[in-house]
């Protein structure tokens, strides 16, 4: 039975601020400056200074602005930074606008497969519901980019620039959703009108033909092939003629992608450690890699993460960024705001129960390039950031390790790295992986900005 809220129990309420002496100077505080400002600790930046004992130098930073592609750069900026240092480049980037085209491209095409395989459905069912609620998103995970790479190549960024609709892409993404929702539509009811496979596929084709235009009018035509012409830091002229995007990745980049694998740290009930995950509806490129995790231990996670970091390898991560963290500081700390001293409230919630609430999810990727180790244990982390140079330590930020715990859910490592049974345990997962629901936290996108 319903119970409304009585008057006399906002009185009560209202009395009962007596009961709290420090209500008056947080109520002024907090009015004043906002929640954040007036719960801000200072010793945060004391703590993390960005100095560490294992540190692989990266270069500048690179900046997504206006667009959720965080895991895009992140993720090539694993590859540039092994460019700049074989081939001499400084300051040299990958074009990340070019991986958004074929990523906008193959997820209409994931989108619609999905939607002509569900058409069964109706509209109402939650499965449906979550396809068309976002058709498609900036957001990706580390193996959605395997795939496209694996599929396109990848070009310098001077070969395939930004443009207004890369760099801001909420325009780009209305205009696709919109066309992806009414060519979902169609396809259902010529699904459903009982309309054969040839002619359900020739009118899909026909939506994709629209949005290969729609794509190319906004972002550009993506190249087959190009000449790469460079000056290396020692001031001597190189250029490779007529080389393809693929070509270009397996002389440049030269990894087997295979070799790469994502690893989470979910602690929820549904989810045993040493077994792999994949995640319903999660994915772009239609019979490309498929997303799929290797669940570990925290303290597991961590120790893979500081060894590939010893081995002079970064590594890709992704994480909650919008907790307990200070943009413009760089600052990423469980103990920066002190929320439970300015309200007299106990805000601590495990991990787990932040999953399972929807308190917390991954929504962000970046890529650790340091750790300051005390007694050969983490106390904080370097960060190269995807947003300019302007925030925290000329674009990089510092997390300290609790934060960490709480908050980094995913990384990618290097299996050449990897013990043994971390290894057995993902070749056996990946035979039978456990398939998630949609819109598990672990199939969360990484698109913040």
């Amino acid at each position: 039975m319903s119970k409304e809220i009585s008057f006399d129990t906002i009185e009560n309420f209202t009395s009962n601020l007596s009961k709290h002496p420090a209500y008056g100077v947080a109520a002024n505080a907090a009015q004043t400056n906002g929640i954040f400002k007036a719960s801000q600790s200072t010793q945060s930046k004391v703590d993390l200074d960005p100095t560490f004992s294992v540190e692989i130098d990266t270069g500048s930073v690179t900046n997504q602005k206006q667009s959720g592609r965080c895991w895009m750069f992140s993720a090539l900026n694993t590859m540039r930074h092994s460019i700049q240092k074989e081939f001499k480049l400084k300051g040299f980037e990958l074009s990340q606008s070019y991986t958004f085209f074929w990523d906008k491209f193959e997820k209409s095409n994931f989108f619609f497969e999905n939607v002509i395989g569900s058409a069964d459905k109706p509209l109402g069912d939650r499965k449906v519901s979550f396809l068309f609620a976002t058709p498609q998103s900036d957001g990706g995970q580390w193996d959605m980019l395997c795939g496209l790479i694996e599929k396109y190549g990848i070009v310098p960024k001077k070969v395939y620039p930004e443009t207004a609709n890369s760099e801001n892409s909420r325009a780009l993404d209305d205009t696709l959703n919109t066309m992806l929702r009414k060519g979902g539509l169609e396809l259902r009811a010529l699904v459903n009108d009982g309309k054969s496979e040839e002619e359900v596929e020739a009118h899909k084709a026909e939506l994709l033909d629209a949005i290969f235009r729609m794509l190319a009018t906004s972002l550009g035509l993506p190249p087959k092939s190009f000449n790469f012409e460079y000056t290396d830091d020692d001031g001597n002229y190189h250029i490779d003629k007529d080389i393809t995007p693929q070509d270009f990745f397996k002389k440049y980049v030269g990894w087997d992608l295979e070799n790469y694998i994502s690893v989470i740290n979910g602690p929820t009930a549904d989810k045993p450690y040493n077994k792999v995950f994949s995640v319903e509806y999660l994915g772009n490129v239609v019979g490309g890699r498929q997303v799929r995790h290797l669940n570990l231990e925290l303290s597991k996670f961590k120790e893979l993460i500081v060894n590939q970091l010893k081995q002079g390898e970064v590594v890709w991560f992704g994480s909650d960024v919008s907790k307990g963290g200070d943009r413009v500081a760089g600052l990423l700390d469980t103990k920066i705001y002190q929320r439970d001293q300015l309200f007299d409230y106990d805000f601590s919630m495990s991990k787990a129960d932040r999953l399972d609430s929807g308190e917390s999810m991954m929504n962000h990727a970046m890529v650790i390039t340091a750790v300051d180790l005390v007694d050969d244990k983490p106390t904080k982390w370097k960060i190269e950031n995807s947003w300019g140079n302007k925030p925290g330590f000329k674009g990089y930020f510092v997390m300290s390790d609790e934060w960490f715990d709480q908050f980094v859910y995913q990384a990618v490592l290097n299996k050449a790295f990897l013990p043994e049974d971390v290894k057995k345990a993902y070749d056996e997962g990946m035979e039978n992986p456990i398939e998630l629901l949609p819109w598990d936290p672990m199939g969360a996108l990484a698109f913040d900005f």
